[in-house]
């Protein structure tokens, strides 16, 4: 359940460029059923086209700060366990998500978001050093999780 006020609230949708990646599924069916039957390369390049966007849609997850908690897809977090907060942005956002990614970080993370926020877990029942989200305002988002 969402909180009525919430501090910080974004949606992680997909990139327009996702949509038109994906639809290159539509000229590989057409290539694979037109031989076969013209009505049915239509009908399976829309069908195919149309599950992936359904797909894209439903599963985008919310990153959220309220009521003392941040939640990130389904995952929660209690802000009492938080101990640091970083925002990165372009190559130190690349390093984040690449070289500098711990093994047992968790991980919310999309291709097509640029930058991240590094949330320090301070838990020793957790082995979970941090967590690593992917944000369109990850400034905003670091700024919430730190107030």
């Amino acid at each position: 359940m969402t909180s009525t006020n919430p501090v910080f609230r974004e949606r992680l949708w997909p990139s327009p460029w996702i949509f038109l990646a994906t639809a290159l599924v539509i000229p590989a069916s057409l290539l694979v059923f037109l031989p076969i039957s013209p009505v049915a390369g239509a009908l399976v390049a829309a069908g195919l086209y149309g599950a992936i966007v359904v797909v894209l849609l439903v599963t985008t997850p919310t990153v959220e700060v309220s009521d003392g908690e941040l939640r990130a897809g389904r995952a929660r977090l209690p802000l009492s366990v938080v101990a640091a907060v970083r925002a990165a942005h372009g190559a130190d956002a690349v390093a984040e998500r690449g070289v500098g990614l711990h093994a047992d970080a968790w991980l919310l993370i999309r291709g097509w978001i640029p930058d991240v926020v590094r949330v320090e877990l301070d838990d020793p029942q957790d082995p979970t050093p941090y967590w690593l989200i992917s944000s369109r305002r990850a400034d905003a988002l670091a700024e919430a999780l730190s107030a």
